[in-house]
């Protein structure tokens, strides 16, 4: 059951996610943040998976028009599919990374969406990987195959997969369309993380 509370709050998220593309706004990011795009390295990929989408539906559309409520059930599938193909592209546009005074939000769509602290992060480096192999402790989060911003964590940050299975993760690597930029961001808030004054303490009694 949970399970399918998990699969059905994404597809919601998912359909919400073309309204907000096309009202031409973002999820999640206040006054004050930055948003850090991520998606035009899909972009191709997924308008070629949506053409592929749209034309099988044309032609299932043709085959079964004698068969009316095979055509009618095949046609509200089709719709929907072609609908959701859509909609994850936009929940990518939709839903960048975001940087605030305190923490990175991380997030690929409508299915990763991670907090990471400022103060957690040890380091960060602008790399570009094309190649993520699986390992513990690692989220990686490729767009067209390809990180450019990596994250060291200390302490690690807790991830709840798709399906509701935690993690603590050390190394988190991402995309970002302006990699330079959000290195700058990062290494900027690290600096004033790092830097600010202690507090003073009160004085004795």
């Amino acid at each position: 059951m949970t399970r399918i509370r998990r699969i059905a709050g994404h597809e919601l998220r998912v359909l919400v996610s073309v309204g907000l593309w096309a009202a031409r706004r973002r999820h999640g990011v206040p006054a004050g943040a930055r948003g850090f795009p991520y998606a035009r390295g899909q972009a191709v990929m997924m308008y070629a998976f949506l053409f592929v989408c749209v034309v099988e539906s044309c032609g299932m559309w043709v085959l079964l028009r004698g068969m009316p409520v095979l055509h009618t059930v095949v046609t509200v599938l089709d719709g929907y599919t072609v609908v959701m193909v859509l909609g994850l592209h936009a929940a990518c546009v939709t839903r960048p990374h975001v940087l605030t005074a305190d923490a990175l939000r991380v997030r690929r769509g409508a299915q990763v969406d991670l907090r990471v602290p400022v103060e957690a992060i040890a380091r960060v480096r602008r790399e570009n990987r094309f190649t993520h192999p699986a390992a513990d402790g690692e989220l990686d989060l490729p767009i067209g195959s390809q990180t450019t911003v990596t994250l060291e964590l200390d302490p690690p940050v807790r991830h709840v997969g798709f399906f509701g299975r935690p993690r603590e993760v050390r190394v988190v690597r991402l995309h970002a369309e302006d990699g330079d930029g959000l290195h700058r961001a990062l290494t900027g808030a690290l600096t004033r993380e790092r830097t600010a004054p202690s507090p003073v303490p009160d004085p004795p009694a």
